[in-house]
Formats: C-alpha cells, structure tokens, sequence
C-alpha cells in the first residue's frame, strides 16, 4: 500500500490528522482525536478518568459486586465489627449492615445524583446564557438580574431552604440543587456568546436568512457546549458535597438509602471508637470528587483553544 493510499485510509492516524478535511466526518473525527491526544497527555486527566469508570463499574455491577444486604444487617451477631472481620472487610455500622456495600451501592445514588442535576441544570444554564448574550437589551438584563439573584445566596443555603420548602427527600433535593447550579452556567453561555454575536459567520448566517432561533440553537449554543462540558465537570465534585451535606443534615436520601452523606451522619456517634463507620464514606466521596476535578482540570486543558492553537 503506498503513503498515499494510507494516508487516505479511514480512522488512520494520518487520516484524522489531515489538514485539509474531505467531509464533516472527517473533520468531526480528526478533532476529537486531537482533544483525545493532548487529554491522554495529562496523566492525573487519566486517573480522574480511571476513577469515574471505575464509579460507573461498581454503581452498574453493584447488586454483583455487593457482598450483603445494604438496608438489612444482624444486629446481634455484626454490630461495630472493625475493619478487616471475615465477611466485612470495611466493617459493619450500628444496625450491623456491610459498610463496603453501602458504599457500593451508594455509588448508585452518587451518580443519579450528579447526572440528573447536570441533565437539568447544565440545559437550562444553557439556554438562558445564549438568549441573554445574543439577544442583548432588555432581555439580557432581565435575564441577567435573575442569574445574580441566584447567584447572590451561598449554594448550601439556598439549597437548604428549597429542601425544606419541599421537604426531604433524594427527589427534592436533586432539584434543589439543580436550581442552585444553573446560573454558572448562564455566565460562562453569555460570555462565550457575545464574543462571537457579531462576528463574520454570524453575519453570514444572517444574510442567508436565518432566524434568531435557528441562529442560537444551530450556531451558538454548539460553540458553548465544550466550555460548559469543562464547567459541569469542574462542578461535579461541589454537586456531590452539597448532596452529602443535605444528606448528612437528614434532608437528602432518607433512612435506610445508603447515601454516603446520611452514612457519615449515623457514624458521628462513633466516631472516637469506631472511626471507621464515618471514615468509610467520607474516604469516598474525597475519592471520588477528587476523580471529578482531575478529570474537569484535564478537559479544560483539552479543550482550551488556546492549548490547541500552540
């Protein structure tokens, strides 16, 4: 095969690194495998990402991997056993239930949690930031007012009252900090869109006819995804403690869910005796949101444009 036939081979190396693309495909592909190539240099990138894959093994496989019942434990036989007891090796609670497969099956709760807040509040985040950059005007300080409102009360607090508003619950309190976590959001989707509102490609798309709509929804708000992508990343880790604290503070995940924050909360009892009961999944959740930084640092490196530009 000859270097020219290779380097019009699909997927090769020489292929995705064209400088001069034949198709949208080819161009899409070639720049996720820069991205992939400048995150893969970034070694604690790779550790963060190990660490969010390994969270999504365990919380997929949790009903295999668990050893016992979560939810149910031997109060008689396997209450405060230590660490390292034949059969639990992280130890048992005050209830004698397994604290390694709560943990395991708190993983469960962990994810639902961080991915429906960024399902929720990353979109509308979003939204708000690209009308409000694009449209400008009355519209922008409307929107932009409401955004500082939010953006005026600390995060837990506010989280707080909305939870005790609506009252405990995992449900509730995944919305009450999805609505504490969009005005960042708004921001970043502004800033990005009134850098380029009036640039060329814009007015190019004006000229042919498109609506402020399509112009927003097909134009701007793709060029926003990636630095909202690193942001949501970047906030996973805050996601996760403002849910360990309402759950620590009895207005997240209820009795007997074992949720990693109400689990610290049980254990605070014991926790000159029997460490280990608090210390469990507080060594968690430290691990995990250490995973989500590392990972958002990484991304953010990927993707910045001026990285890609040197």
């Amino acid at each position: 095969m000859s270097a020219a036939e290779t380097s019009l081979k699909p997927y090769s190396r020489e292929w995705l690194l064209s400088d001069r693309p034949t198709s949208r495909k080819q161009a899409r592909f070639g720049r996720a495998y820069i991205v992939w190539r400048r995150f893969a240099e970034n070694r604690l990138a790779l550790v963060g990402l190990a660490i969010i894959l390994v969270l999504i093994f365990v919380a997929a496989l949790a009903g295999v991997l668990a050893p016992h019942n979560p939810v149910v434990g031997d109060l008689r036989n396997s209450r405060l056993l230590p660490l390292g007891s034949p059969g639990y090796l992280l130890g048992t609670d005050d209830q004698g239930r397994d604290i390694l497969s709560r943990l395991i099956y708190g993983s469960r709760l962990t994810l639902l949690v961080v991915v429906l807040v960024a399902i929720i509040a990353a979109p509308i985040g979003l939204i708000v930031g690209t009308v409000s950059g694009y449209a400008g005007g009355w519209v922008d300080a409307v929107l932009m007012r409401i955004t500082d409102i939010f953006l005026a009360f600390p995060k837990l607090v506010l989280a707080l009252a909305l939870v005790a508003a609506l009252g405990p619950g995992i449900e509730n309190a995944i919305l009450a900090i999805a609505v504490t976590s969009w005005p960042p959001y708004a921001r970043i989707a502004r800033a990005e869109t009134m850098t380029f509102r009036n640039s060329e490609f814009i007015s190019a798309v004006k000229l042919m006819g498109a609506s402020p709509f399509r112009i927003v929804l097909r134009h701007v708000m793709p060029l926003c995804v990636s630095s909202l992508i690193v942001r949501v990343t970047l906030d996973m880790a805050g996601i996760i403690l403002t849910a360990a604290g309402l759950g620590f503070l009895g207005l997240g995940a209820q009795p007997p869910l074992p949720e990693w924050g109400a689990m610290i909360a049980s254990g605070r009892r014991f926790i000159l005796d029997q460490w280990w009961v608090a210390a469990m999944p507080g060594f968690a959740i430290l691990i995990v949101s250490l995973g989500f930084n590392l990972l958002g640092d990484g991304l953010r490196d990927a993707l910045d444009p001026k990285e890609a530009g040197q």
